[in-house]
């Protein structure tokens, strides 16, 4: 396994719509074990394939807190099936967009499905902070960002930050 380098936001990257996988090889396997070791570093709670430059629906989230048993999901082609009516609005983060938090509605419950590593077809019913962090892991490979979903004034200024940011590092 292999820690990955983060890509930050604005990066065109991370506007994409990523491509399904066709195929489950050691290479997509070998990318879910990165993003784990990737996310756990950061440390997150959730990553997809393209914050990592990697232009594939994969996901990978971990839920549980330090003082628990590790519950770590890598789902590839994930689709929610199902969505609650009722929204719950969280406070949200991204690795993408270190250092900055927003409150977001997302649906209470869904239902995914995907197929695991081992290329089964799998189906996931969650709630609660897993819902929201899948939602938001599926974003990504649409090209959607948390900050998509605030005011075109507070994401300009996000993103007028983030470019400083790149900028101070590069």
């Amino acid at each position: 396994m292999a820690k990955l380098p983060i890509v930050l936001a604005p990066d065109p990257v991370l506007k994409l719509k990523c491509e399904p996988v066709v195929s489950i090889d050691d290479g997509v396997r070998r990318l879910l074990d990165d993003m784990l070791e990737t996310m756990y570093d950061a440390p997150g709670i959730g990553l997809s394939a393209p914050q990592v430059a990697a232009e594939q629906r994969v996901i990978v989230c971990d839920v549980a807190r330090e003082d628990e048993v590790p519950q770590p999901y890598g789902m590839i082609n994930p689709e929610i099936t199902w969505r609650s009516d009722e929204n719950v609005l969280a406070e949200e983060g991204c690795l993408s967009i270190p250092d900055h938090y927003a409150e977001v509605s997302r649906s209470r419950e869904i239902k995914v499905g995907f197929l695991d590593p081992d290329g089964a077809s799998q189906e996931l019913e969650a709630s609660g902070l897993l819902s929201a962090c899948i939602q938001h892991e599926i974003d990504h490979l649409d090209g959607v960002l948390f900050i998509d979903y605030l005011t075109p004034l507070k994401r300009n200024i996000i993103l007028r930050k983030m470019k400083k940011l790149k900028r101070l590092q590069a």
